[in-house]
């Protein structure tokens, strides 16, 4: 299921691994530019969520904090 979206020039997406104790971790790319000139930051974040939907939703918080949004999400943004 892709849950990237688009913020302005920014693609935020959210990443999810399932780690060894059957937990999630969580982590954000948020994108801008293209080609040779892309770049991509990837925050890795803490806590673990005991779900795959918690670590996304988590994530795409974090993404439009450090983006500085407060608007909603665009409906089927989130899992």
């Amino acid at each position: 299921m892709d849950t990237s979206f688009q913020i302005g020039k920014y693609l935020v997406s959210p990443l999810i691994k399932l780690l060894p104790g059957g937990r999630y971790a969580a982590s954000v790319s948020i994108r801008s530019g293209r080609g040779s000139a892309t770049h991509d930051r990837v925050l890795r974040l803490l806590p673990v969520f005991d779900t795959p939907a918690a670590a996304v939703r988590y994530a795409i918080d974090q993404g439009l904090a450090w983006l500085g949004e407060t608007r909603p999400l665009p409906t089927g943004a989130c899992a």
